[in-house]
C-alpha cells in the first residue's frame, strides 16, 4: 500500500475511543456511534493526502500535550518519595518540601505567603 498516510498517534487514539465506545455504549442504534471514529481511522490510514494527515496529526498533538505534561509532572511526582509538593493557595506555585518533617511553615518563593502543613 505506497503512497497511504499509514498509522500515527492520531490513528491510535481514534482506536482507542472505538474500542471504549463500543464497549461502553449500549447495544442497538446507539452503537452505530462507535463505528464514527472507526471508519475516520480508516478514511485517515488510507489516504493518500499526506501533507493533511500530517497536520491533521501535528494539531491533535498540540492539543494533547497540556495533558501530556501534566501526567509526566505528576508521575515524577509520585515517584519521588524523599518530597512532598503542595500547591501555594496564593499564586499556584508548586512548592517542594522533604517528607517526614512533621508540622512545618513553607514559604512561597514566588508571592511570600507563608502556609502551614504537615509532611
Amino acid at each position: 500500500m505506497a503512497g497511504r498516510y499509514g498509522n500515527d498517534q492520531l490513528g491510535l487514539a481514534l482506536l482507542l475511543l472505538y474500542l471504549v465506545m463500543s464497549l461502553l455504549l449500549p447495544g442497538g442504534r446507539l452503537r452505530w456511534l462507535a463505528l464514527i471514529p472507526f471508519f475516520f481511522f480508516w478514511y485517515r490510514f488510507l489516504s493518500r493526502d499526506l501533507l493533511r494527515r500530517s497536520a491533521e496529526n501535528q494539531a491533535f498533538l498540540q492539543w494533547c500535550e497540556p495533558f501530556r505534561q501534566l501526567l509526566s509532572r505528576k508521575r515524577a511526582q509520585h515517584a519521588d518519595r524523599t518530597h512532598r509538593y503542595y500547591t501555594c493557595p496564593g499564586c499556584r506555585q508548586t512548592l517542594r518540601v522533604p517528607r517526614g518533617r512533621g508540622k512545618i511553615q513553607i514559604t512561597c518563593p514566588k508571592c511570600g505567603r507563608t502556609i502551614t502543613k504537615r509532611t
